[in-house]
């Protein structure tokens, strides 16, 4: 069954001091960008449109041999890092999650036109904020199958850890057009921009890591950014 989710920016949690060290302040953001981060935090707090959708599959098979996972009546070239992750798991949570276009469209305009430097402010808060609501979706699954006795893995998307991004087109499949307002394109982008996918491993035996970056070899990426800046 597909779950579908709605969160109020109030219910996320953000990391203010991880967001000022992504924009290059260690020590606390100076004028303008102080005024500017809380211009973009207030601005969060109206968005009515940040949502976390996933669907739990249970027939689940790891091909013996290459990076093959089937799952949900599909095939999916998820890669070995990611294979080796979820290797234990008896279910698996596929996942889509948005900041929603509101944010992305304020950053757009202003990125366009009078001040490029508060559109990118908006542009990191939309990406914190997608995965903030992906933070919040996942305590909810753990929650959820922990009745069961089941942990989860952290979660893996399509464009990292081998993963080809366009494995998207196969995910989204499994959501039969219950994507949370999130459409793809033929290039396997995500509209809205500020939007993240991708599959948890549940099981007894699965492993769950507090920081997985060690794993994967791409260094130039926002997650990895931000990541770094909330353990600083």
């Amino acid at each position: 069954m597909i779950k579908e989710l709605e969160f109020c920016f109030r219910d996320l949690v953000i990391d203010r001091k991880a967001m000022e060290a992504v924009l290059g302040f260690s020590d606390g953001c100076p004028e303008p960008f102080h005024s500017y981060l809380d211009e973009v935090l207030l601005f969060s707090e109206t968005l009515s449109d940040i949502r976390a959708t996933y669907v739990i599959t249970d027939k689940i098979e790891l091909a013996e041999n290459g990076d093959l996972l089937y799952a949900g009546g599909h095939e999916f070239h998820v890669g070995s890092l990611i294979k080796k992750e979820i290797r234990n798991s008896e279910r698996l949570a596929f996942f889509i999650c948005t900041a929603g276009e509101q944010i992305s469209s304020r950053s757009k305009m202003l990125m366009a036109g009078e001040d490029p430097a508060l559109g990118y402010l908006y542009d990191v808060a939309g990406s914190f904020i997608a995965e903030a609501a992906g933070d919040k979706m996942q305590q909810m699954i753990a929650q959820q199958v922990s009745v069961a006795g089941f942990k989860i893995t952290n979660r893996y998307s399509p464009g990292y850890c081998q993963w080809p991004v366009a494995g998207q087109q196969v995910l989204f499949s499994l959501f039969n057009g219950k994507t949370g307002g999130v459409s793809l394109s033929p290039s396997s982008l995500m509209t809205p921009v500020k939007s993240i996918s991708g599959l948890i491993g549940i099981g007894q035996q699965v492993t769950y890591r507090d920081y997985q970056c060690e794993i994967c070899k791409m260094k130039d990426c926002t997650f990895r950014k931000v990541r770094a800046a909330s353990t600083s």
